[in-house]
């Protein structure tokens, strides 16, 4: 039996509007989470800052983000929701593991070349050490579990990596002082739902993101009813029409990404979409998408809009949320120092 409770931590950065993805990816999974696990959720306005931020942009982006996990589902009784810079912990644990990491390990992470670009020596350290503070993020709760994208799960195998690397360097001290084998533990990651990846409505081998340049690429939270049924209408296809069978949507990405976000948000299968719509053409198909992305989106951005006009609220659940988690993380920091040597 493990000596770990099951707890969750995830988070999002507070830069641009939350979108579809977001919330078929990664959304519904972390309210089902509410049921199963001790969760913790937070908007990672520290990882934001790696890249430039206008500050009053940001500040109004914490807000944002707070707004939509609470109108998505998340309850603010049943999980901890706060901004990461509340919780000062998340730093001072991600300096130790500056120091526990080796230089080799984050040479290897894609998604610095990738963010950094061709002039990587005009990039922040921030953004270079920054899969070291999304370790510290998850080890600070001592989280068992978080919920991963894809393309973050080279950077959940590197947490594992650190807690193991402190485990042992600190083996002796872990061992002296009472907590047994292992003081941190090797988080698993949590990869589940039928729409795990949502791609751009412009370009199905490209995921659906807020960086995109084209607006028409993806559905925003806040976007109006008619913006979403706009977006869904102009979504690339191709030529053919949809097919009965899931195998006729092999090399067909811009289908296969339609009909997955149908499966998600109408709560079907691939199988069920297919049995329904498969023959027909896309224009008939993209109607019903429309429909009920409107019907199930719709509600999120009229809840959002309510939340954001009752600014103490955000505010206090903000404050509340850190005041929890610093409850939590506070005595493992204290821990990490006596285990290291700090006094």
């Amino acid at each position: 039996m493990s000596q770990f409770s099951p707890r969750v931590l995830s988070g999002m950065q507070p830069t641009g509007n939350l979108h579809l993805g977001n919330y078929l990816g990664a959304m519904l999974n972390w309210i089902k989470m509410q049921s199963t696990h001790e969760t913790l959720y937070c908007v990672v306005d520290l990882h934001a800052i790696t890249v430039w931020q206008e500050p009053k942009e940001l500040r109004k982006a914490i807000r944002d983000v707070t707004a939509a996990y609470i109108a998505c589902g998340l309850d603010p009784k049943r999980s901890i929701i706060f901004n990461q810079s509340r919780v000062h912990e998340h730093a001072e644990l991600a300096w130790v593991f500056n120091c526990v990491a080796r230089l080799g390990w984050l040479n290897r992470m894609t998604q610095f070349k990738e963010k950094a670009g061709k002039d990587k020596e005009k990039a922040s350290v921030g953004l270079y050490v920054y899969p070291n503070l999304m370790a510290a993020d998850i080890l600070i709760y001592r989280a068992t579990a978080v919920p991963v994208g894809e393309d973050q799960k080279q950077h959940l195998e590197l947490t594992r990596d650190i807690a193991q690397k402190f485990n042992i360097d600190f083996a002796d001290e872990i061992r002296e002082q009472g907590f047994g084998d292992a003081y941190f533990p090797l988080t698993e990651p949590i990869i589940t739902g039928p729409a795990t990846r949502v791609m751009s409505l412009r370009d199905g081998t490209k995921k659906m993101s807020k960086s995109d340049p084209s607006d028409l690429s993806r559905i925003n939270l806040t976007d109006s009813a008619d913006d979403i049924a706009r977006k869904i209408r102009k979504a690339k296809t191709d030529a053919d029409g949809l097919p009965s069978e899931v195998k006729g949507l092999e090399a067909r990405p811009e289908a296969e990404n339609l009909v997955g976000i149908y499966a998600a948000l109408a709560g079907s299968s691939v199988d069920g979409v297919l049995r329904e719509f498969g023959g027909g053409q896309f224009s008939s198909f993209k109607n019903a998408l429309a429909d009920v992305a409107v019907a199930k989106l719709s509600p999120i951005t009229e809840e959002m809009n309510r939340l954001l006009a009752d600014s103490a609220y955000i505010e206090n659940v903000l404050a509340d949320g850190a005041a929890r988690a610093g409850a939590i993380a506070a005595p493992i920091m204290h821990d990490v120092k006596k285990i290291v040597g700090l006094i």
